[in-house]
């Protein structure tokens, strides 16, 4: 029995270039895996993720121990599952081998780059000028942060428009992950703001300034320090020495600070896996550079060793050759031909529609019926080029009683109320927090702008200590509970909650909460549920710094992102842009406004490098198909500035990448709306006119 145990094959069931990616390298004396540069080209539906899994199991069950591994992923929720598969193949696989141990919580070098990121920098806080205790912004709050600062500098009272905070934010996030002058970012991206180049320079200066001085760092930082941290060659040297592996998932949606650092880490490649594809890299707006995958082999001598997967276990091979022959066209990439044992199911579709509103009844109808032949609603999706493609098709499934989802709405910690709590906890962890501050002392009655600055200007004097709030005079609004107030902020900021039993905390912070909640807010039931949802995931961290920076850095979603109330019915359409639907599978996809200026976007005319990536968008629309897939193409589009009863619309042009070649391997269809048998004129002379000649007559 246990010889059996000791020869079971746990790469068994991956396929022959899955397997070759998994056990690349090379056995060393001490029974660990020694590797050069690896890089793994997982086209669409290939398994990607299983492959990487048993990558990594396969390093343990070689000898590798699991502290020497470090896992870097997009997700959160990545990382949970790539430790749930490892420990999975690895507890099947070795019962019977010495290996090292599997710590408790998996394996402790996993996570997103932004939480592995965090953990490092609270280590080497003191090397980089940081309290350990630093604050972690979320978008809202370091846009909030910039808001201040841009109405401190007078710039939200220009003769001429001055973007918004979130713009603002936008442009100094592009110019940190790009790492290009501000005004080359203005020009390729932001050029209604070039005017505005020197006093964005100054805002983004002040901007760094206050994050500073508040002891806090937004998602940008967290990278950007990390990559500071280990341009110095000593720091590079300590932190690549832990780890004999680096993996990293996705590469092809990493920015060039995330390179950079891994790069640092490991300059001459020895350990380093990274597994993506270039045709799904997809989020250029968010600084992620195809480059980076395409150039990964010739940044090591010798040249990394390339392996691609090609077999698909996802769509049927008629999906394959459409999506196949899309991507060729692609100028630059690593070429690959995906195949599958799946020869079931038709041709896509490729189907032209009057307007939106026969694009709307076409999906429709066809929903219904995949819905009798079997195929749930949840295992069908709608997918679009932006948000707003969807509206006629939401007032069509609203009229026909059809429940959806729609993905891409708010964040949970974007809720309100879910802020409001959370800013109470990092204000005890951080008193130098100023976003925090400012959002808690707002919610006591009578709590205004002025009275909060001057709280905080109070507790600044005092070393930001919350013993001082008990000196302060609140307004008169906010006296009867500002002793309760002050002896809560007291209490949590106590050194005893650090470790043990900090989760009451968030039960003593609700309870305190809850009169502000039935003052600020209607909709009750949906906020308090969402509260005791918070109550519930903060069990699942040891400390309360880990609790709101793990939540911070990705946020789970919440229920008021549901566009209707599907959950009350037993089953519900899946609406989605194509950027929020990849890593996603569905039987049948339908995609909407194929056509030039969606699909590609217009906004990418003129730029090579845009159009490719608009071409790949495309690419990962059609491979999230499994058995149908319809592309759908509007031959009108209706001007919205207009009467209701206006009939102005300009006409859609066929999308360049619907050439020849690609409508060959489809079917297509036109859907015209429907007349009705009375409204017919028929014809009945068979006479004919030969017009031909008579128009070559005039001339």
């Amino acid at each position: 029995m246990q010889q059996a145990l000791q020869e079971f094959d746990h790469l068994g069931m991956l396929n022959a270039a899955q397997r070759l990616a998994a056990e690349y390298g090379d056995a060393s004396g001490d029974n660990e895996l020694r590797a050069g540069p690896l890089l793994v080209i997982a086209g669409a539906g290939t398994g990607k993720t299983m492959t990487l899994a048993h990558r990594v199991a396969h390093l343990l069950i070689s000898g590798v121990s699991p502290e020497r591994i470090l896992l870097l992923t997009f997700t959160r929720r990545a990382a949970v599952e790539m430790t749930r598969r490892v420990e999975s193949i690895v507890r099947a696989s070795a019962r019977g081998a010495q290996l090292h141990p599997m710590p408790s919580g998996g394996l402790p070098w996993s996570g997103t780059f932004h939480s592995v990121a965090n953990r490092l920098l609270r280590r080497y806080a003191h090397n980089l000028g940081l309290d350990p205790g630093f604050s972690v912004l979320d978008r809202g709050d370091a846009a909030d942060i910039m808001d201040v600062v841009r109405h401190e500098q007078k710039l939200t009272r220009t003769a001429r428009r001055f973007p918004k905070k979130d713009t603002c934010l936008a442009i100094y996030s592009r110019c940190v992950n790009t790492q290009k002058p501000l005004v080359e970012s203005l020009d390729k991206t932001f050029p209604w703001c070039s005017d505005w180049a020197d006093e964005l320079a100054e805002l983004f200066r002040h901007y760094v300034i206050r994050k500073q001085q508040s002891q806090a760092l937004d998602y940008d930082d967290l990278l950007l320090y990390w990559r500071h941290l280990v341009a110095e060659q000593e720091f590079a040297d300590e932190i690549g020495s832990w780890f004999d592996h680096v993996l990293v998932d996705e590469y092809q949606d990493t920015n060039l600070v995330q390179a950079e650092i891994l790069n640092a880490l490991k300059p001459d490649g020895k350990g380093v896996t990274v597994v993506g594809d270039d045709a799904q890299s997809i989020y250029s707006f968010r600084a992620a550079q195809v480059e980076n995958i395409l150039g990964f082999p010739d940044q090591y001598m010798p040249s990394a060793q390339v392996i691609t997967l090609e077999q698909n276990y996802r769509s049927t091979q008629p999906i394959l050759d459409s999506a196949n022959c899309l991507i060729a066209e692609s100028e630059r990439q690593y070429r690959k031909n995906l195949y599958s044992d799946r020869s079931d199911g038709g041709k896509p579709k490729y189907v032209t529609v009057e307007d939106g509103d026969a694009e709307a009844e076409y999906v429709v109808t066809e929903i219904l019926k995949n819905r009798e032949l079997g195929i749930e609603l949840k295992q069908q999706a709608v997918l679009f080029r932006g948000s707003h493609h969807s509206d006629r098709l939401e007032l069509e499934l609203v009229r026909r009683n059809i429940p959806y989802v729609k993905y891409g709405g708010l964040k949970f910690l974007e809720a309100a109320h879910v802020k409001d709590l959370l800013s109470v906890l990092k204000w005890a962890e951080n008193p130098k927090n100023e976003v925090a501050a400012f959002r808690v002392l707002k919610l006591m009655p009578g709590m205004g702008p002025a009275n909060a600055t001057r709280c905080f200007e109070h507790m600044a004097v005092a070393e930001h200590r919350f013993a001082a709030l008990r000196e302060f005079r609140p307004p008169a609004a906010a006296a009867k509970d500002w002793s309760g107030f002050c002896g809560m902020m007291e209490t949590l900021s106590a050194a005893e909650f650090d470790d043990q039993g900090w989760q009451a905390q968030v039960t003593q912070v609700r309870r305190w909460y809850q009169p502000q909640l039935e003052r600020l807010y209607d909709g009750l039931d949906t906020r308090e549920a969402d509260l005791e949802q918070l109550e519930q995931i903060s069990g699942r961290y040891p400390t309360r710094e880990r609790f709101l920076t793990e939540l911070t850095l990705d946020p789970p979603s919440a229920a008021g992102d549901l566009a209707g109330d599907p959950l009350l019915d037993e089953d519900y359409l899946i609406l989605s842009t194509v950027h929020s639907a990849k890593g996603q599978e569905w039987d049948s996809v339908f995609v909407l406004n194929v056509s030039d200026g969606n699909f590609p976007s217009e906004f990418a005319t003129g730029k090579p490098e845009m159009i490719e990536e608009e071409r790949r968008l495309l690419y990962v629309a059609m491979t999230r198909a499994k058995q149908s897939l319809a592309l759908i193409a509007p031959l009108r589009y209706h001007v919205t500035q207009q009467r209701r009863d206006g009939d102005k619309h300009v006409y859609g042009a066929r999308s360049r990448f619907m050439s020849d070649q690609l409508l060959a391997t489809m079917q297509k269809d036109f859907q015209g709306r429907p007349e009705s048998e009375s409204g017919r004129l028929k014809t009945h002379s068979t006479r004919q006119i030969d017009v031909h000649a008579r128009m070559r007559e005039m001339w």
